[in-house]
């Protein structure tokens, strides 16, 4: 009997091994097309829904701290500052809408840093998607979070006395006008996202960026109050503008040159901050 094997000798080095029935199954299979940029970007405006769906622990930033300001800030300084709780919580209730949502724009830049310094980032990178689509994804889905810090802050003024003069119109303009700030700048901190190395950086750099211009702002006091250099710097501060357009809408007058001028601080930091993101993302490693 003869010892040889019965199998057929392997291959020899650098011959063709692949299976012929695969390859002409995957031939008859048609190649699934590219996404396009906007369903990629509502796919992973999605992929920041489900974070909050699935860790909802995440919104007490947006929850908790929003409403211990309007309540200690209304009735520990609403007399000395305006004379009455009432006057000052009117006041007071539009200020800090601005200040929680514009606040709530730091989590973009480190759920950004986040994904980078875990790796996710490089698996994006990997996928036949426009290059855009995870940031303008992110930067949407983080508009759930505005908008429910934005909603809390009302319904809070609400139940504590606060009755716009500008019905629901007034108050649903005031929101989406500070919800389309934070979208702008929201691009700002996605930057500082890729130029920082840890989350935590991030988030620090973030909120020593915006103490300063939101409590040196008409958010809790009014600006003729204020010494005259003060009040200088608070009248061209583009929060303060944003929370006297805020007012004036709630109020029922709406005031054309803060809203104008917002919008533009809008599209500037759109237009400046979005194009370096992305570039940012497809070089930083």
């Amino acid at each position: 009997m003869s010892t040889e094997s019965a199998q057929s000798p392997p291959p020899a080095e650098g011959a063709d091994v692949v299976d012929p029935t695969l390859v002409a199954g995957l031939s008859r299979t048609e190649r699934p097309r590219r996404p396009n940029p906007v369903s990629a970007s509502l796919t992973f405006a999605w992929r920041g829904m489900l974070k909050i769906r699935h860790v909802p622990e995440q919104l007490l930033d947006v929850t908790i701290t929003p409403v211990l300001f309007v309540v200690m800030f209304t009735y520990l300084l609403g007399g000395a500052v305006a004379g009455s709780t009432g006057e000052y919580r009117d006041f007071l209730v539009p200020g800090v809408l601005v200040m929680s949502v514009l606040f709530t724009t730091v989590y973009s830049g480190v759920a950004l840093n986040t994904d980078l310094t875990k790796g996710v980032v490089d698996r994006f990178r990997s996928l036949p998607i426009a290059r855009s689509a995870p940031l303008v994804g992110s930067v949407l889905g983080d508009t759930v979070r505005y908008f429910i810090a934005g909603v809390v802050i009302i319904v809070v003024g609400l139940v504590l006395g606060f009755r716009p003069d500008g019905g629901v119109e007034g108050v649903a303009a005031a929101l989406g006008l500070v919800i389309l700030f934070a979208f702008g700048l929201s691009w700002v901190f996605m930057t500082v996202g890729l130029l920082l190395r840890t989350p935590s950086a991030v988030m620090n750099a973030g909120f020593m960026a915006l103490f300063p211009i939101t409590f040196l702002s008409n958010v809790f006091v009014e600006v003729d109050t204020l010494p005259p250099v003060l009040k200088a710097f608070v009248e061209i501060n583009p929060v303060s503008i944003l929370a006297t357009a805020s007012r004036g809408l709630m109020a029922g007058d709406a005031p054309t040159t803060e809203i104008l001028i917002s919008l533009a601080v809008t599209a500037g930091l759109t237009l400046v901050f979005a194009p370096l993101t992305v570039r940012l993302y497809r070089t930083r490693g």
